[in-house]
């Protein structure tokens, strides 16, 4: 069993089966998570076969464990079936909001949480692939994905084929405030940015794109304004065609 202290990123799987059996078990295990009026706002697309893998590769920027894991998750705010079930039921739902998106978000990320303890838990690896949220229109059309159904998180899943190490982590004492919210120094920024910043390979990052800082390397070539504004009008855009805005 493993620990959350020792949990790792699993990039690279062996050949060995997930049967539907283990998965189906620890979906519904993940199932008794929090959600917002017990109407569990989320629902998963489980992706096996090479072909579908093949068309949703390109959404998340052909990363390699995308068509290499054994299984992928797709993991969907979904407020169309509390919908459905309210208008079968005499109720007129009005779920058709920025609002509902974001509770239906936070199910669905508690529940991708939840699921991914409990593969921790079983030994299996897996991936959250943050780029769900850069490209969605590309996965909804692959998934088929009706109106107020936003995907908002993707696992690739599978038995490890590595073990890598571990990444850093801030400090406790950099995320936790008491009482009320204390904002940074440049001191306190040096103190519990200092671990991260004299590593090996952050050094080594910064060397090979020429940048002075650590900082630079995120500000300036992986998560850029530019790059930044262009996806969150996509998402906007996107999140209009779902319905959740008008």
């Amino acid at each position: 069993m493993k620990n959350l202290t020792t949990r790792r990123t699993i990039r690279k799987y062996s050949n060995r089966e997930v049967s539907q059996e283990l998965l189906n078990r620890l979906m519904t295990e993940a199932s008794r998570t929090q959600t917002m009026g017990n109407l569990q706002l989320y629902s998963v697309v489980v992706t096996r076969s090479e072909e579908k893998k093949k068309e949703l590769a390109p959404a998340h920027f052909n990363q390699p464990m995308v068509t290499q894991a054994p299984v992928v998750l797709t993991i969907c705010a979904d407020f169309n079936r509390t919908s459905v079930w309210a208008r079968n039921r005499k109720a007129e739902p009005g779920y058709n909001n920025f609002l509902s998106f974001i509770n239906a978000s936070i199910d669905a990320l508690l529940y991708t949480q939840t699921l991914c303890n409990l593969m921790d838990e079983e030994g299996l690896g897996y991936c959250y692939l943050g780029t769900t949220v850069y490209m969605p229109q590309m996965i909804i059309d692959t998934l088929q994905l009706p109106q107020l159904v936003m995907p908002v998180a993707t696992l690739t899943v599978g038995w490890p084929a590595e073990e890598p190490a571990l990444s850093d982590r801030l400090p406790l004492e950099s995320f936790v405030h008491n009482e009320t919210y204390q904002d940074y120094s440049p001191q306190t920024i040096d103190t519990y940015y200092k671990y991260k910043e004299e590593l090996e390979e952050n050094r080594h990052f910064c060397e090979i794109n020429q940048k002075e800082t650590l900082a630079q390397i995120f500000t300036d070539i992986r998560y850029t304004k530019k790059d930044n504004e262009a996806m969150s009008a996509v998402l906007l855009k996107t999140l209009k065609h779902q319905g959740f805005l008008t």
